[in-house]
């Protein structure tokens, strides 16, 4: 109960930054580019300097042994969840557009801005491993998700292998190297700088749930509440593939702080890309911003649950 208590607590501060957000939005006191401009800074500022401080302090040569564990790990357990994901977005609709939208839905979880909030709030000792863990996840992303499922295809354009590890050329897995170097080596940055990269990376959790509340503000309400396909499609994502995990797991010799990283990674909410990036192609969002709405505001009770339960079975 303890833990279902802390998580709880943290997800409602969590999600206060999301209602926040959501207000700005709808109140229009931040302009009209204001959620770009935020993904911005996340993306280019605050993620890279949270990452390049973690590794830095943390990524010693006595852990650096065991990164290896989380990295194959991460890389089977994103490979292990896209089959049932393709299987399950079958089930939920027969649409091939918004079938790839489920299927991204239910491979990738918001693991990004939402997991690196909830795992900095609740488990600071292991956001580290929880980093590395993720990595396969990104370059799945590039790889497969973001390319495949969400990008719009003409039939002409065919994308290569490099081409689609290219966005993996950007500031946050610059500070990972950067980070690891530090670390490794022992070099140690001065005051300022370090103070500095503390700070601007203090401000990635909070300014990743205003922008994800900023971003659920363009949904129409009374469509998404509607659509009962987006709570099915949630359930699994919330409940289900983080309680088949936890089952498994249990069963597994896995070290305590690799299981919980597999669960984090597991237990997020829907991202947000099945927004952002058909919606920069011109392609209905309602769907995916339905998933988005639904999914938050239900992992606000779901997210303690399932940390309560890989307590009571695993921990």
């Amino acid at each position: 109960m303890t833990v279902f208590l802390s998580s709880l607590q943290q997800m409602a501060q969590l999600m206060l930054f999301i209602v926040i957000g959501f207000i700005l939005s709808r109140l229009h006191i931040v302009p009209e580019n204001g959620t770009a401009v935020l993904s911005r800074l996340e993306n280019n500022v605050f993620i890279p300097a949270l990452v390049l401080g973690t590794f830095m302090q943390n990524l010693t040569r006595e852990r650096i042994g065991a990164a290896w564990q989380y990295l194959v790990c991460g890389a089977a357990v994103i490979l292990l969840t896209i089959p049932p994901a393709i299987l399950l977005a079958r089930l939920c609709t027969k649409d091939a557009y918004i079938r790839s939208i489920y299927t991204y839905g239910l491979a990738f979880s918001n693991f990004g801005f939402m997991g690196n909030a909830v795992v900095a709030a609740l488990f600071p000792d292991i956001f580290a491993e929880y980093l590395i863990f993720v990595l396969p996840f990104w370059t799945m992303i590039y790889v497969w998700g973001v390319p495949v499922l969400l990008i719009p295809s003409d039939g002409t354009e065919k994308k290569g292998l490099l081409s689609r590890l290219r966005p993996l050329l950007n500031p946050m897995f610059a500070a990972v190297l950067v980070g690891i170097v530090l670390g490794l080596s022992g070099l140690t940055l001065p005051s300022f700088l370090t103070s500095a990269v503390s700070s601007l990376g203090g401000c990635m959790s909070p300014v990743a749930m205003l922008l994800t509340g900023m971003t659920i503000a363009k949904i129409d309400l009374k469509v998404t509440f509607k659509n009962l396909s987006v709570y099915a499609v949630s359930a699994i994502r919330l409940l289900f593939i983080p309680a088949a995990a936890i089952l498994i797991l249990r069963f597994l010799p896995l070290p305590q702080p690799l299981a919980l990283c597999t669960v984090c990674s597991l237990a997020m909410p829907l991202g947000l890309n099945t927004i952002v990036v058909p919606g920069a192609y011109g392609k209905d969002t309602s769907v995916a911003a339905g998933m988005a709405l639904i999914s938050h505001l239900l992992s606000c009770f779901t997210i303690p649950l399932v940390f309560m339960l890989f307590e009571s079975l695993i921990a």
